[in-house]
């Protein structure tokens, strides 16, 4: 009951209106804290004695920044927000997406029969990845939001950056080597719920389409362009970006963010890409890829490989050369291509790795996502979650850790980027 104890102490610190509004979020989530309480008590008696001071401390930590006068901060303490109305119910609404709540346990059987670690093969997956990877993000949404806020992706970092930060920076780096100018009319292929399209349209000033084949991702995003008031200027296209339902030479620019590693085949991705995009102008991608020193003959960078495939919606992870080589199939002229996870003094993995802590990026690290799965653990059994949630929890975990040391291994990177160029010939 101490989360409840310093809740209250804050509370009394607060303004009288953020006094009220912290006292509502308290309300919102006690049930769940309650519940998690409950669900955890055995596996907290077990935590030894130097986790529970390090919590404790955590806890202290925060009442003193709150009460800090050299800190402006009205916001509701991470541990709190973890199971307030914001966080824990709108989670639990999420999971399942579209997906009928009484069917997610059965999606997420058939999602995990596609891969590797369930007898499934790369052929079935291709083949069926519309299925897939729609199933993928019906069940993982809400999880990517609650974890990551509206981009759902990595990011180089500097040291003293914050996670979040990294990720403006890196959004905001796609612009600049696109040389967006403003009016300009801008792709973005496979947009999530829109969070690098909103940042990108405001910074650019530019009207960005976002592309996606999700329907509970572009009812989400939808909601989310109304309330960051851009949705005069940003829409969204439900389709597959296999057969994009726009005109040749539609686009004064098109970016992808860790997104076109879903299709089936690079090159006729990239070659709906090429056709949509204008003559004269640029293509600028963040691809997941396996790294040169990919062994596929290793049976832990196989085991690693499987793990990112089954927890990230993959059909398959391709080389860094052979999406170079799809996109000069496809008709482009590479500008220049790097792997930005090279040399990136912070680790792009850090936030899912275990041995790392960070405030700013709290229900990322290991002590958040524990939480987090006996939340959902609780939610399921309370039936405020759908059956098959803890199971989606699960794949995710063994997402983190593949991810983890595929990049540690250096075989893997979710930042193979590259420019390329539709060449002024192509309007002939």
């Amino acid at each position: 009951m101490t989360i409840f104890l310093v809740s209250q102490t804050w509370s009394v610190r607060c303004q009288p209106e953020e006094r009220e509004r912290e006292r509502e979020i308290f309300v919102a989530g006690h049930s769940i804290h309650h519940c998690i309480y409950c669900s955890c008590s055995s596996l907290i008696c077990s935590i030894k004695i130097p986790f529970q001071i390090f919590i404790h401390s955590y806890i202290w930590f925060c009442f003193s920044l709150r009460s800090s006068s050299a800190f402006n901060i009205s916001l509701t303490p991470l541990l709190i927000t973890l199971m307030s109305k914001a966080g824990a119910l709108d989670l639990a609404s999420g999971l399942g997406g579209k997906i009928d709540k009484n069917e997610v346990l059965s999606a997420v059987e058939k999602y995990e029969k596609y891969h590797v670690c369930y007898g499934g093969d790369e052929t079935e997956r291709k083949a069926n990845y519309t299925d897939m990877v729609n199933k993928y993000y019906d069940l993982v949404t809400s999880f990517y939001e609650f974890g990551w806020g509206e981009s759902f992706h990595f990011a180089p970092r500097w040291n003293g950056e914050s996670l979040r930060e990294s990720i403006k920076r890196h959004e905001h780096f796609l612009a600049l080597q696109l040389n967006l100018k403003p009016g300009q009319k801008v792709l973005d292929v496979g947009c999530g719920i829109g969070g690098p399209l909103r940042e990108i349209a405001r910074f650019s000033s530019t009207s960005v389409t976002g592309l996606n084949n999700n329907e509970y991702q572009i009812s989400r995003g939808k909601e989310l362009n109304r309330i960051a008031k851009v949705d005069k200027t940003c829409d969204f296209v439900k389709a597959d970006f296999m057969k994009m339902p726009f005109p040749d030479n539609s686009f004064d620019a098109v970016y992808a963010i860790e997104a076109t590693c879903h299709a089936p085949d690079a090159y006729g991705c990239y070659k709906e890409i090429y056709r949509v995009l204008k003559p004269g102008q640029h293509f600028a991608a963040y691809e997941w890829c396996m790294a040169d020193a990919y062994d596929p003959n290793n049976q832990e960078h196989q085991k690693i490989k499987a793990e990112i495939e089954i927890g990230d919606g993959l059909p398959d992870i391709r080389l860094t050369g052979k999406c170079l080589e799809a996109l000069k199939q496809a008709g482009f002229e590479v500008v220049w291509e790097k792997d930005l996870a090279v040399n990136s003094p912070v680790p792009w993995y850090l936030p899912l790795d275990k041995s790392h802590f960070s405030l700013s990026s709290f229900r990322l690290t290991a002590i958040g996502r524990f939480i987090t799965k006996n939340m959902v653990k609780a939610l399921e059994f309370v039936r405020l979650a759908p059956k098959g949630s803890q199971r989606v929890q699960d794949f995710l975990e063994k997402a983190a850790e593949g991810l983890v040391e595929g990049g540690k291994r250096e075989i893997f990177t979710p930042m193979y980027f590259f420019l390329a160029r539709k060449p002024l010939s192509a309007s002939e």
